[in-house]
Protein backbone atom coordinates (compact mmCIF):
# COMPACT_ATOMS: atom_id res chain seq x y z
CA UNK A 1 0.00 0.00 0.00
CA UNK A 2 1.27 3.34 -0.89
CA UNK A 3 1.40 5.98 1.63
CA UNK A 4 1.74 9.70 0.82
CA UNK A 5 4.25 12.01 1.84
CA UNK A 6 2.65 14.26 3.94
CA UNK A 7 3.98 18.16 2.75
CA UNK A 8 6.92 19.66 3.48
CA UNK A 9 7.58 22.57 5.78
CA UNK A 10 8.66 25.55 4.43
CA UNK A 11 12.81 25.66 5.11
CA UNK A 12 12.06 29.16 7.16
CA UNK A 13 9.36 26.94 9.45
CA UNK A 14 11.81 24.08 9.47
CA UNK A 15 14.24 26.66 10.50
CA UNK A 16 12.31 28.04 13.44
CA UNK A 17 10.95 24.63 14.46
CA UNK A 18 14.40 23.35 14.97
CA UNK A 19 15.76 26.87 17.00
CA UNK A 20 12.75 26.17 19.28
CA UNK A 21 13.23 22.33 19.68
CA UNK A 22 17.29 23.69 20.27
CA UNK A 23 16.30 25.97 23.08
CA UNK A 24 13.58 23.77 24.97
CA UNK A 25 16.83 21.31 25.03
CA UNK A 26 19.01 23.91 26.77
CA UNK A 27 16.41 25.34 28.73
CA UNK A 28 15.89 21.73 30.10
CA UNK A 29 19.28 20.75 30.59
CA UNK A 30 20.10 24.18 32.24
CA UNK A 31 16.72 23.54 34.56
CA UNK A 32 14.19 25.65 34.25
CA UNK A 33 13.66 28.94 31.82
CA UNK A 34 14.05 32.24 34.32
CA UNK A 35 14.87 30.48 37.39
CA UNK A 36 17.23 31.42 39.81
CA UNK A 37 21.21 30.26 39.77
CA UNK A 38 21.12 27.30 42.48
CA UNK A 39 23.37 27.61 45.55
CA UNK A 40 26.48 26.16 45.40
CA UNK A 41 27.10 23.62 47.55
CA UNK A 42 28.77 24.43 50.45
CA UNK A 43 32.38 23.14 52.10
CA UNK A 44 34.98 23.29 54.83
CA UNK A 45 38.52 22.10 53.20
CA UNK A 46 42.18 22.39 55.18
CA UNK A 47 44.39 25.26 53.54
CA UNK A 48 47.55 23.85 52.30
CA UNK A 49 49.39 26.64 54.44
CA UNK A 50 47.61 25.40 57.47
CA UNK A 51 43.92 26.17 58.81
CA UNK A 52 40.42 25.61 56.99
CA UNK A 53 38.45 27.86 55.06
CA UNK A 54 34.78 27.51 54.40
CA UNK A 55 32.76 28.41 51.32
CA UNK A 56 30.05 30.31 53.23
CA UNK A 57 32.50 32.47 55.17
CA UNK A 58 33.61 34.09 51.54
CA UNK A 59 29.76 35.66 50.68
CA UNK A 60 30.18 39.10 49.30
CA UNK A 61 32.87 37.94 46.84
CA UNK A 62 32.63 36.17 43.51
CA UNK A 63 34.53 33.27 44.21
CA UNK A 64 36.29 30.95 41.44
CA UNK A 65 36.69 27.11 42.85
CA UNK A 66 39.52 25.91 40.53
CA UNK A 67 40.01 21.75 40.87
CA UNK A 68 43.48 20.36 40.02
CA UNK A 69 45.61 17.53 40.62
CA UNK A 70 49.72 17.77 40.37
CA UNK A 71 49.51 14.80 37.57
CA UNK A 72 47.52 16.85 35.17
CA UNK A 73 49.41 19.15 32.98
CA UNK A 74 46.58 21.31 31.49
CA UNK A 75 46.26 22.54 35.26
CA UNK A 76 50.09 23.03 35.55
CA UNK A 77 49.66 24.98 32.57
CA UNK A 78 46.57 26.93 33.39
CA UNK A 79 48.03 27.98 36.75
CA UNK A 80 49.79 30.75 36.23
CA UNK A 81 47.15 32.25 34.00
CA UNK A 82 44.78 32.37 37.55
CA UNK A 83 47.34 33.13 39.62
CA UNK A 84 47.26 36.50 37.08
CA UNK A 85 43.74 36.31 37.46
CA UNK A 86 43.83 36.52 41.08
CA UNK A 87 46.20 39.33 41.43
CA UNK A 88 44.35 41.64 38.94
CA UNK A 89 40.81 41.03 40.48
CA UNK A 90 41.23 40.48 44.51
CA UNK A 91 41.34 44.19 45.43
CA UNK A 92 38.24 44.44 43.47
CA UNK A 93 36.53 41.50 45.75
CA UNK A 94 37.85 38.34 43.45
CA UNK A 95 39.05 35.03 45.28
CA UNK A 96 40.58 31.94 43.54
CA UNK A 97 40.25 28.92 45.94
CA UNK A 98 42.22 26.00 43.99
CA UNK A 99 41.08 23.03 45.42
CA UNK A 100 43.78 19.90 45.02
CA UNK A 101 42.56 16.18 44.35
CA UNK A 102 45.88 14.44 45.41
CA UNK A 103 46.11 12.12 47.89
CA UNK A 104 49.57 13.51 49.02
CA UNK A 105 49.16 17.08 50.42
CA UNK A 106 52.92 17.27 49.25
CA UNK A 107 52.56 16.76 45.64
CA UNK A 108 49.89 19.67 45.97
CA UNK A 109 52.75 21.69 47.36
CA UNK A 110 55.71 20.99 45.44
CA UNK A 111 53.46 22.17 42.54
CA UNK A 112 52.25 25.40 44.76
CA UNK A 113 55.68 26.20 45.13
CA UNK A 114 57.46 25.31 41.91
CA UNK A 115 55.03 27.58 40.05
CA UNK A 116 54.77 30.61 42.23
CA UNK A 117 51.14 30.02 43.12
CA UNK A 118 49.92 32.72 45.97
CA UNK A 119 46.00 32.23 45.52
CA UNK A 120 44.75 30.04 48.88
CA UNK A 121 45.03 25.89 48.19
CA UNK A 122 42.61 23.65 49.44
CA UNK A 123 43.39 20.14 50.16
CA UNK A 124 40.65 17.53 48.85
CA UNK A 125 42.15 14.24 48.89
CA UNK A 126 38.91 12.24 49.66
CA UNK A 127 37.45 14.02 46.71
CA UNK A 128 34.16 14.81 48.99
CA UNK A 129 34.18 18.52 47.10
CA UNK A 130 34.91 17.52 43.64
CA UNK A 131 32.14 15.07 44.02
CA UNK A 132 29.52 17.62 45.50
CA UNK A 133 30.28 19.54 42.18
CA UNK A 134 29.64 16.46 40.03
CA UNK A 135 33.36 17.30 38.12
CA UNK A 136 34.24 15.00 35.23
CA UNK A 137 37.63 16.68 34.00
CA UNK A 138 40.77 17.97 35.41
CA UNK A 139 40.92 20.66 35.63
CA UNK A 140 37.63 22.34 36.20
CA UNK A 141 36.62 24.91 37.77
CA UNK A 142 33.36 26.72 39.11
CA UNK A 143 32.61 30.52 39.34
CA UNK A 144 30.40 31.46 42.17
CA UNK A 145 28.65 35.01 42.66
CA UNK A 146 28.51 37.11 45.57
CA UNK A 147 25.20 35.89 46.78
CA UNK A 148 26.91 31.86 47.13
CA UNK A 149 24.99 31.14 43.81
CA UNK A 150 27.15 28.76 40.97
CA UNK A 151 26.94 30.98 38.19
CA UNK A 152 29.73 28.74 35.49
CA UNK A 153 31.07 25.61 35.32
CA UNK A 154 33.82 24.85 33.06
CA UNK A 155 35.64 21.70 32.54
CA UNK A 156 38.89 21.21 31.18
CA UNK A 157 41.40 23.65 30.15
CA UNK A 158 42.88 24.58 26.19
CA UNK A 159 44.76 28.45 25.26
CA UNK A 160 42.63 31.04 25.53
CA UNK A 161 40.08 29.62 28.36
CA UNK A 162 41.88 32.21 30.95
CA UNK A 163 40.04 35.05 28.44
CA UNK A 164 36.89 33.39 29.17
CA UNK A 165 37.39 33.47 32.67
CA UNK A 166 38.42 37.05 33.03
CA UNK A 167 35.07 38.18 30.94
CA UNK A 168 33.09 36.09 33.07
CA UNK A 169 34.75 37.26 36.51
CA UNK A 170 34.41 40.82 35.53
CA UNK A 171 30.93 40.43 35.05
CA UNK A 172 30.25 38.92 38.16
CA UNK A 173 32.13 41.61 40.55
CA UNK A 174 30.38 44.42 38.44
CA UNK A 175 26.77 42.63 39.39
Amino acid sequence: MHRPMPPRMPVATRRSALRALAAAALASAAGSAGAAPAGAPDFTLPLATGGNLRLLEQRGKVVMLNFWASWCGPCQREMPHLEHLYERYRAAGFLLLGINVDEDPRKADAVRNALGIRFPVLLDAANQVSRAYGLSAMPSSVLVDRDGRLRERYAGYHDGTEELYERRVRALLKE
